[in-house]
């Protein structure tokens, strides 16, 4: 079975960094694009950044710059590097990727900026 588990979220003050990680089994990360989305309370849940199989990036226009997607293929994991963090970075993040059939999302992790 596919699961896809996020962990790294917690409190953080306002210009601090925090590193996610998105663990991958019953799926091989290294053939699929993998997402990260954010979801703040009362509000749509937004993609943030986008890692290929290739390894090409795109990033929503609010955190370029200030975020970093990555993989690490023998280790089944995505990471997104936060830095410069502020307030309207406080949502839950998920991990998603979309097999040919059917998409998967991770459960979440909750990333709290405040003072």
């Amino acid at each position: 079975q596919v699961q896809l588990v996020e962990s790294g979220g917690g409190l953080v003050q306002p210009g601090g960094s925090l590193r996610l990680s998105c663990v991958a089994s019953g799926i091989l990360l290294p053939a699929y694009s993998i997402s990260w989305y954010r979801q703040a309370s009362g509000k749509q849940r937004e993609l943030v950044a986008d890692i290929s199989s290739r390894g090409d990036t795109k990033y929503a226009d609010s955190v370029a710059g200030r975020f970093i997607i990555s993989r690490d293929n023998a280790k089944n994991t995505v990471f997104l590097q936060m830095s410069s963090l502020n307030a309207d970075d406080t949502a839950v993040y998920y991990c998603r990727v979309e097999s040919t059939f059917r998409g998967y999302w991770g459960q979440g992790t909750q990333v709290t900026v405040t003072s």
